[in-house]
């Protein structure tokens, strides 16, 4: 089975979503979990449009979550020099 361009972005950003949960502040969320079902449930697409579509709503996530840890960095950061 070839490796399509599709099925490599998916990986990659798995990866990449699987790296960002490990450090998610809240433990009872259970982000890599979610993640994973997510994944799970989108595996057997094959409308072209349907992954990408997919693939961006990931990229989304991805987005947002580097955007809550910022915001949590820079909170920290505040609270320590006030």
């Amino acid at each position: 089975m070839a490796a399509t361009p599709a099925r490599l972005r998916a990986i990659h950003l798995y990866k990449e979503l699987h790296r960002l949960g490990r450090e998610y502040p809240d433990p009872s969320y259970d982000f890599n979990g979610r993640m994973r079902r997510l994944f799970e449930k989108n595996r057997e697409l094959k409308d072209p449009e349907d992954i990408e579509r997919a693939l961006k709503l990931g990229e989304y996530i991805k987005n947002e979550t580097m955007a809550l840890y910022s915001l949590k960095k820079y909170r920290h950061l505040k609270r320590t020099y006030e």
